[in-house]
């Protein structure tokens, strides 16, 4: 099902970019630093500098770092206290952007002690950055106190914890919170927040080894970040575009780290490269761990390919590197390097700065590490205990509303013990009942049964009697045509003959069906063509008829004048339409229902109507006659003149 999800991805991306699609963003405001200065309130600038997304892409951190301290001696030299600490927050947040942490807190808990003075934005954003430096600088234990102030001031619901186990070495322990808390409350179509999740597990998954792994997780990110920027359908912000920009360069480095440590070089490169120049493009000023990071890795996938001066181009660059694993990591990758050109002296001095580097870690390292995972362990074990202590409160209280509901329902079971008997009593009064209703209602029906019965077959004997008394009529027809001499005597005797054979088919039909409200005309349609064309194929006629009437049902007072109608028109089509025998004659017999409507078509390609047709109709016999029957199915009878033969049509109900 992944692999169907992927594919999906991929060919949606590969669409967008055939058709060329793109987004248009909104400018960056590039005067950033401008404006802020124009403003007239606190308030104003506050908001400038927080929503600014590229604040630092015209004018330098230490630009704005110079002007935050021209309004810090004003709002000192005028007093004004709640100025001063936003102010002083600006300045922490300029000197995190540029990786300066220590300063950062510095300038940060100053405002901390009075941020009960402060409104719930601006307190929201120092804890944020206190909570970001404190990771930063790895002091675990007073994240953990500045988690809690967020959850005490209704910020958070709960502590989360998985970022600070993962940065302790518990990369399993923090997926698996991460998975918890995260897993469940992503939106299907969330696409940011799926590439962010994925990227997540793949990342604790490459800290714990689990490399394979960890690259399958990285390419779903990828993909959903691809599918989030190339969404043409949604409406981003200028913030939201850099910040899925700087994801997807985040994740183009992790799959390029996952390459590297399977040794795959010439595959992480690329990725590398292209993750440092997103992440720089749209992180402008700021200092970034992760370019740290993808520097790092480039150096080193170049030194194993053997590719020194390159290698060694990355390792001069002027990295700000916050973390003490990146120190050290450099320094190995100089040493290495070193030691590929037979510096022994070099390779000895980098070796022996991280000796002393990781001297001094042993000594304290293991146990703040320590103190900070006891203080993780009690603040969980604490907030387990309050509740523990919570749930035996509402135990205690459950159990003394269930004692006072106890001494209620005694008193209520006995009476609804005596309602119960009562009714009890009823039901088995109204059963007793309800037996000799049912043995009344099953003597009835088998009343009623036996006279249904009974009126079908006097139903069916007197359509079987109608049938004899009208093949009867037909007979005496017969031998009336035998002691005739007139020619036209007897034409008019055969057409009677055949209408009232017509009308006795109805019946014979109506009594051989178990249903006797409604004729099946299919087989209709065939027996009476059958019993024209028995009459008419002495003549030699050898024609082509199609009969499309199957499923259609007609009751009796529609049957009847439908087949004398098609009576005539069968026995002019022998008559009239083919004086010569034709390998092509065809007649075509259509008949259809839909709901109450019915459509009735009639059509051959003899040689059509004479041109004296209209006046004849007048004076025919036939025509006349099926006139009046289709009346009786109140509708109007229409002849058309066609290249070969003719139709007749009409609707009725």
């Amino acid at each position: 099902m992944a692999k169907k999800h992927s594919i999906f991805l991929i060919f949606l991306l590969v669409m967008l970019s055939a058709l060329g699609y793109s987004q248009d963003l909104d400018p960056i405001d590039n005067d950033a630093l401008v404006k802020f200065e124009q403003s007239g309130s606190v308030s104003d600038r506050f908001s400038i500098f927080f929503e600014t997304v590229n604040r630092y892409s015209t004018h330098s951190a230490y630009d704005w770092l110079d002007a935050v301290e021209r309004y810090i001696k004003n709002a000192e030299i005028g007093g004004d206290s709640t100025s001063l600490k936003k102010y002083r927050l600006i300045k922490s947040q300029i000197y995190f952007d540029i990786g300066d942490y220590d300063k950062s807190v510095s300038e940060a808990t100053r405002i901390y002690s009075e941020k009960h003075k402060l409104d719930m934005e601006t307190t929201e954003i120092l804890l944020n950055l206190l909570d970001n430096n404190y990771a930063r600088l790895e002091l675990y234990d007073k994240q953990v106190e500045i988690r809690k102030q967020k959850r005490e001031l209704g910020l958070k619901d709960k502590i989360s914890f998985y970022d600070i186990y993962s940065n302790l070495g518990l990369h399993r322990q923090a997926m698996k919170e991460y998975i918890q808390e995260k897993a469940n409350t992503i939106e299907e179509n969330d696409y940011f927040s799926r590439a962010e999740y994925h990227n997540s597990i793949g990342k604790y998954l490459l800290l714990d080894k689990s490399t394979s792994t960890a690259l399958t997780n990285f390419s779903k990110a990828n993909g959903f970040i691809n599918v989030y920027l190339n969404d043409m359908m949604t409406v981003k912000t200028e913030s939201e575009i850099i910040r899925a920009n700087i994801l997807k360069g985040i994740i183009d480095g992790n799959i390029g780290k996952c390459y590297a440590q399977m040794g795959q070089f010439d595959k992480a490169i690329p990725y590398l490269e292209t993750s440092i120049a997103t992440i720089e493009e749209n992180n402008i000023g700021r200092a970034s761990d992760d370019v740290n990071e993808n520097v790092l890795f480039l150096a080193e996938c170049h030194l194993r390919m053997e590719r020194l001066k390159v290698a060694k181009e990355y390792l001069d660059l002027d990295l700000e590197l916050s973390k003490t694993s990146q120190t050290i990591k450099k320094n190995r990758l100089f040493a290495a390097y070193y030691d590929r050109l037979g510096d022994y002296e070099k390779l000895s001095e980098y070796l022996k700065k991280n000796v002393r580097i990781q001297d001094s870690l042993e000594a304290s390292e293991s146990a703040i590490k320590r103190q900070q995972l006891a203080s993780l362990i009690s603040e969980e074990n604490l907030e387990a205990t309050r509740r523990k202590m919570n749930e035996t409160t509402l135990a205690m209280e459950q159990t003394k509303s269930d004692m006072a509901a106890m001494d209620e329902r005694s008193n209520l079971i006995f009476i609804s013990l005596i309602f119960t008997l009562l009714g009890f009593a009823g039901l088995v009064f109204a059963y007793l009942k309800s037996i000799k209703n049912q043995r009344l209602i099953a003597e009835q029906k088998h009343i009623i049964e036996n006279a249904l019965i009974e009126k079908d077959s006097l139903l069916k004997e007197i359509h079987h009697r109608v049938k004899n008394n009208l093949q009867m009529v037909s007979s005496l027809l017969s031998l009336q045509t035998k002691n005739t001499r007139s020619k036209a005597a007897i034409e008019a005797l055969e057409e009677g003959k055949s209408r009232v054979k017509a009308m006795a088919l109805i019946h014979q039909k109506l009594y051989q069906n178990d249903d006797l409200s409604v004729i099946e005309m299919q087989g209709y349609i065939e027996s009476l063509v059958n019993s024209v064309q028995s009459v008419f194929m002495k003549g030699g006629h050898n024609i082509n008829i199609t009969i499309d009437a199957e499923g259609v049902e007609l009751d009796i007072d529609r049957a009847i004048p439908f087949g004398l109608i098609l009576n005539e028109l069968v026995s002019n089509s022998f008559k009239y339409a083919f004086p010569e025998d034709s390998e092509n004659a065809k007649i075509y017999i259509h008949l259809r229902k839909n709901g109450d409507q019915g459509y009735f078509e009639y059509t051959d390609n003899g040689i059509g109507l004479p041109e004296d047709s209209e006046d004849r109709a007048n004076s025919s016999m036939g025509i006349r006659l099926m006139n009046r029957l289709v009346n009786q199915l109140q509708s109007t009878l229409n002849i058309d003149k066609t290249t070969e033969g003719v139709r007749f049509w009409f609707n009725f109900k």
